[in-house]
């Protein structure tokens, strides 16, 4: 059973932005959905975005949206044919950058001298000039507001507060009306996948790595087992050309489990981030992570099974004199929770949104949430890519695994997390939707997912509404006549 594949990447800048204008116009206009994700330079106070006060936290994040800038952005659109896209922008006005971040960034492959010679340049806030019109990233922006698709995100209020203020308008100051912009600006709705991972699939962990990777695997399982249960099938362009100049071939292979060190890292293991990086001498592997957290889920299968047998057992006989009684939760046999955790209790915070930690700021009791083309007239030839493939897997064109642009370390690229992004989306939306009903879009979404934002620390999300006592605010209500074309 294997779950690799190798996922194309279309790199865009500056250089080739307008040669790709076309196939990205069309991958917006025939996409079910769209999956974006950002790489920032910075988030500021941790301390701030981790406030009890959820209206605190919004104005922590609207500080770090105006004094901060979008790095890079990640599209994924899900059309015939699976697209993903990874633009290197860059801001036209002064932003800070912060030194954690860019070490955090290079350590993942980020190449900041493509993105200061190469980088697509946008400005923050309204609107100005006649670059409305024009073929840049606020425009795409707009064409995807004009599609009226369902947008997706991972740990996602923050990209969301960030996409608004760099490609949109001035944010408001209050959360509620930033939140009655978006239910205009987004009628299919917003969708998070760390809360579709925490309270719709359910996962041990639901850091996006592992998010993927976990439904990557179970995908495969229903696959190998057959029967009637709806699957995911994914299938890519197979670019050809100058394209493949364009192309960074993503290889999402499993790990082997017998490279490494076989312990794994606990902090890791929860939150997706360990403050040791790679000198952490333990695994970081997140396909042993899944592994071992299979295991655990077995023996308990098998424990519980055995308890009820037992109790079963000891209901017949209770009324033998020689008969003992059944173990209790005292017993020597080792408890769920240390199977599940190990004997140390991991009391650290978690990264915001794929960015680097800064420790002393953030409080110890609390627990932050990681998550962290083509070109001409935009016709693709369709190549077959099953979710999961053979056993060995080249990428389009003939090119062999060795010729094909070699992918840069870690995961954390804003296309590939995108694209991430999307395939737990889908899969949960594969998982919610019955063979027996008839296929369409509206019916395969997930509606206890739908518009709801993951809240760190809170056991409520963020709910994505208009209040009766909010109004949208003025420049959204200026934009969204731009949008229609109404001035």
């Amino acid at each position: 059973m294997t779950t690799s594949m190798i996922v194309p990447v279309i790199d865009v800048q500056s250089n080739n932005f307008k040669e790709l204008w076309p196939a990205m116009l069309l991958a917006i206009k025939t996409s079910s959905f769209i999956a974006v994700d950002t790489e920032l330079s910075g988030l500021g106070s941790r301390k701030a975005l981790l406030a009890e006060s959820i209206e605190d936290r919004y104005k922590a994040i609207c500080h770090a949206a105006r004094t901060r800038s979008i790095l890079s952005l990640g599209i994924a659109y899900d059309t015939y044919l699976v697209q993903v896209y990874n633009l290197t922008l860059l801001c036209a006005e002064e932003y800070i950058i912060e030194p954690q971040s860019v070490q955090f960034l290079v350590q993942h492959g980020f190449d900041f001298n493509k993105q200061y010679a190469q980088g697509i340049p946008y400005y923050k806030g309204n609107d100005k000039g006649g670059d409305v019109h024009g073929q840049n990233i606020r425009t795409l922006f707009v064409e995807l507001l004009r599609a009226r698709r369902p947008l997706v995100v991972h740990n996602g209020l923050i990209d969301m507060v960030f996409l608004y203020q760099c490609f949109y308008a001035h944010l408001p100051e209050r959360l509620g009306t930033f939140t009655a912009d978006l239910c205009e600006m987004f009628p299919a709705g917003v969708y998070d996948t760390k809360y579709a991972t925490e309270y719709e699939l359910r996962f041990s962990s639901s850091y996006l790595e592992y998010a993927y990777k976990k439904c990557k695997l179970d995908n495969c399982k229903l696959v190998t087992a057959g029967g009637s249960s709806p699957i995911l099938f994914l299938e890519f362009c197979n670019y050809s050309g100058h394209l493949c100049s364009y192309v960074d071939y993503r290889p999402c292979f499993e790990e082997s489990s017998q490279d490494g060190p076989q312990d794994v890292c606990l902090r890791f293991s929860a939150y997706g981030w360990c403050p040791n990086g790679s000198s952490c001498p333990m695994s970081h592997n997140t396909d042993l992570i899944i592994r071992q957290d299979e295991k655990t889920k077995e023996n308990k299968r098998k424990r519980r099974k055995k308890r009820k047998q037992k109790a079963g057992v000891q209901d017949k006989d209770c009324l033998s004199p020689n008969k003992k009684p059944c173990l209790e939760d005292g017993s020597s046999e080792p408890k769920e929770e240390e199977l599940a955790t190990g004997t140390c209790p991991i009391a650290e915070a978690e990264p915001v949104n794929d960015q680097p930690q800064v420790e002393e700021e953030c409080p110890a009791d609390t627990r932050m949430s990681i998550d962290e083309g083509n070109g001409g007239n935009g016709v693709c030839e369709p190549q077959s890519m099953p979710a999961e493939g053979a056993d060995e897997i080249n990428p389009p064109g003939g090119k062999t695994t060795a010729q094909a642009k070699k992918a840069e370390s870690g995961t954390h690229r804003a296309g590939f997390d995108a694209f991430m992004t999307g395939y737990i989306f889908s899969f949960a939306c594969t998982l919610n939707h019955s063979p027996n009903q008839p296929s369409s879009e509206t019916e395969t979404r997930l509606p206890e997912c739908l518009n709801k934002l993951y809240l760190s620390g809170k056991s409520v999300p963020l709910q994505i509404v208009k209040s009766t006592f909010s109004k949208s605010s003025k420049a959204h209500t200026h934009k969204m006549e731009v949008v229609w074309r109404k001035s």
